[in-house]
């Protein structure tokens, strides 16, 4: 099964790689990387997805010399841990375990709705994490939660495709609008590719309500990286999550899913908030 995920994850970024006409040869020379300080980047893939969302990105970061750690939280990816029993507990401990292999401080990087995790994360881990990048990610205040800061948002496809499984214990979003929703910019050939292995969402993480304090999480340097085209988090939704709260704003025109459509761009603004640590 690890096998086919990667496949699938080398046909989709193969394609849309292809079709952006991304640039391979910036600061790739092996001078470059012997030049440049090697550091840790943790990236936490967003709700239905799985770590093979991260692989192009991965891909030029290590390229570049760095280290790079891209886990499947429970339920996700290869993880095969039924949906009813996963809580954020559970998503932040997969996280905390790799913090505590490292030795040095880690860019923890929290795509949409594990923005939420990273948060946590950074909390109880405050010395392991140098800074958090927030993909089109929520960036939350203390109690806020996935269902509270979805309440009342409008323009947003995936909010108003969004629904729970007659059981609640895990969450959908309509299958006719999950492209139009998260990756309207990718060819559709690409994505359904890549549709068989979106799997279904816990709920009871999407209904935690984060715990955080200024002496811990307050302290760590934090970025976000906007998305202008974002259809699952309205980019009205995404300054207001961030004002204030961030040590500098990037901005990618994409969709919720840069990983996929700009994967080269998504790379190059990691390693600029690298140097401005």
């Amino acid at each position: 099964m690890k096998r086919k995920l990667k496949l699938v994850a080398v046909f989709l970024i193969g394609i849309v790689t292809f079709s952006n006409g991304a640039n391979n040869n910036v600061n790739t020379k092996k001078g470059n990387i012997m030049e440049t300080k090697k550091e840790t980047y943790v990236l936490v893939h967003s709700a239905w997805l799985g770590a093979w969302q991260w692989e192009n990105v991965a891909s030029k970061l290590r390229n570049e010399g760095h280290i790079v750690i891209t886990p499947d939280l429970p339920g996700h990816g290869n993880d095969k841990t039924p949906p009813a029993t996963i809580t954020m507990t559970d998503y932040v401990k997969a996280i905390t375990d790799i913090l505590d292999k490292q030795e040095q401080p880690v860019l923890l990087v929290g795509h949409s709705f594990n923005g939420i995790t990273v948060s946590r994360v950074a909390e109880i881990r405050p010395n392991k994490v140098k800074s958090i990048v927030y993909l089109t990610a929520f960036l939350l205040p203390k109690g806020g939660s996935f269902f509270s800061a979805a309440q009342g948002v409008e323009g947003s496809v995936a909010v108003d495709n969004f629904y729970l499984s007659e059981d609640k214990t895990y969450a959908l979003v309509d299958e006719n609008e999950i492209q139009n929703a998260f990756a309207h910019d990718i060819p559709k050939k690409a994505f359904d590719g890549a549709k068989p292995y979106i799997v279904p969402e816990p709920s009871a993480p999407l209904m935690y309500e984060l715990e955080v304090t200024d002496s811990n999480f307050g302290r760590i340097p934090k970025y976000y990286i906007e998305c202008t085209e974002d259809r699952a988090i309205p980019i009205e939704v995404q300054r207001a999550m961030y004002k204030g709260k961030v040590k500098k704003v990037f901005t990618l025109h994409s969709s919720h899913t840069p990983n996929f459509s700009q994967p080269e761009h998504l790379a190059n603004i990691l390693l600029k908030i690298k140097d401005e640590e």
